[in-house]
């Protein structure tokens, strides 16, 4: 059995959606997160998910519509989640940072904008909330996303937020980091 870091960041959310909640997918790329939230929050629930990437959104508008699931997907950069959602309304949010799989390397996440979308996404968060980043870096990404959005996520209110990190333990020194922040 393989288990990804998205079917284990998956599985570690799902206690966390209820049936008609607020999701979003930070980073929709091909929309496997999108649609994995569309289940969990059901017919009541709504997605919002952000690409900057329009091949990217129209792939995962087609993986939708086969599987007759409606999100609301925009052709925007995560840290423009503000305009779409309201404060203290969202149950999860979902970000993987780095690149599309198999698209241009060129085209990935950046710290700059990665946290103005961190900081706006705890704002759309409702109090029992939860953030989840699955942060990839080593080889095309580099080092340095990784080490700013950790350094931020250190200086977090601890009477406001729950910051987990989790790490795979027997992986490459490389390995995907998978970080949950609940808003207390």
């Amino acid at each position: 059995m393989r288990i990804s870091i998205t079917s284990w960041v998956q599985e570690e959310l799902r206690r966390w959606i209820d049936d008609g909640a607020i999701c979003v997918d930070a980073t929709v790329g091909k929309g496997g997160d999108t649609i994995y939230l569309c289940e969990a929050a059901g017919a009541k629930g709504k997605v919002v998910g952000f690409d900057i990437q329009e091949e990217a959104l129209k792939t995962a508008k087609n993986r939708l519509e086969e599987k007759k699931l409606k999100a609301e997907l925009h052709l925007a950069g995560h840290e423009c989640m503000d305009e779409y959602l309201e404060e203290d309304t969202v149950s999860v949010i979902m970000f993987n940072l780095g690149y599309l799989p198999g698209g241009n390397h060129k085209i990935a996440t950046k710290s700059a904008t990665t946290l103005q979308a961190i900081e706006k996404g705890l704002l759309l968060l409702k109090h029992g909330g939860i953030l989840s980043l699955c942060i990839y870096s080593g080889g095309d990404s580099g080092f340095e996303e990784r080490n700013q959005v950790l350094e931020f996520l250190k200086g977090l209110d601890d009477k406001k937020y729950l910051v987990i990190q989790q790490k795979f333990f027997n992986k490459v020194e490389h390995a995907p980091l998978p970080v949950f922040i609940l808003k207390l």
